[in-house]
């Protein structure tokens, strides 16, 4: 049968590196499973591949769209990567799929859970407390409500935990607990490569991966982008510490330091959330 290998990992762990050498091995090109290396417009501050890398082997999904495309859901990504692997698949025994992307990542292996439609009411709701208490507040009511997804989600995206308090308000039930499909039947088998290191060593490559993408224009990337700050591509690390920096909210140098320890936690958030999976095999680089 097919086989899709899909390596995954945090943040600057190396899985782009590692994901072309396999594929090279394979005969495969590389699908991406990135929410925002798909944007064609932030291409410093997501770190999709070089220009070189995407020279070595073909990636799909890489710089597809724009951040003023209607918003590109996890669901609107199972098909067209279903889609894409049908048709792959009748040249390749064996295609290899590289992304940090968990809610991507499982849409495509499993499907998506059927969340509950709730009372708009709540979002409404929801969305009015954000302007006037701010995000922290709502992250502590979704950590006592349900500390499952506080602790498996990016909490500093509004939106997730917007959406996650929704449900727990309007169903009474916690977010976490909706998610419990046993999964779509595929017809190819699925092997995750997990790749990880140690801890310091992670964080030193965030740390100056961060300098390379000041160094390379984020923040002229990320002015260019002001008009857009609103739409949800861009509430993304990297872009919205420096949006924080162009209101004067605080200097460059903070700013940095914020993405920084930003992307540090959301490299701890992706381990978490892939830690529940068993079916991975943890390769440590």
């Amino acid at each position: 049968m097919a086989e899709l290998v899909i390596v995954l990992g945090p943040t600057a762990v190396g899985k782009t590196d590692y994901s072309i050498d396999l594929a090279l091995g394979y005969g495969s090109p590389v699908i991406s499973c990135d929410s925002r290396q798909i944007y064609r417009e932030m291409k410093i501050g997501t770190a999709p591949p070089s220009d070189e890398q995407l020279a070595r082997v073909k990636h799909y999904f890489i710089g597809t769209r724009s951040v003023t495309d209607p918003p590109y859901t996890a669901g609107r990504y199972e098909l067209d990567a279903l889609a894409l692997l049908e048709e792959l698949f009748r040249e390749h025994d064996t295609l290899v799929m590289a992304g940090g992307s968990g809610l991507y990542i499982d849409a495509l292996c499993d499907g998506l859970d059927d969340f509950p439609d709730v009372d708009p009411s709540i979002r409404a709701g929801l969305m009015e407390r954000l302007e006037k208490e701010g995000l922290e507040a709502l992250r502590f009511e979704l950590r006592r409500l349900d500390p499952a997804t506080f602790e498996s989600i990016d909490t500093a995206n509004r939106q997730r935990v917007v959406r996650a308090l929704e449900v727990c308000i309007g169903t009474g039930r916690p977010f976490s607990s909706f998610k419990t499909s046993a999964g779509k039947t595929r017809p190819f088998t699925i092997r995750k490569i997990g790749l990880t290191r140690p801890r310091q060593e992670l964080y030193d490559r965030i740390n100056r991966r961060v300098d390379l993408m000041m160094e390379a224009g984020l923040e002229a990337e990320a002015r260019s982008l002001l008009k857009y700050r609103d739409l949800p591509a861009l509430n993304t690390v990297g872009y919205r510490e420096l949006f924080g920096y162009f209101d004067g909210k605080y200097p460059l140098e903070e700013a940095v330091r914020l993405i920084k320890r930003n992307t540090r936690h959301y490299a701890k958030k992706q381990l978490t959330y892939w830690g529940r999976d068993d079916s991975i095999e943890w390769i440590t680089l």
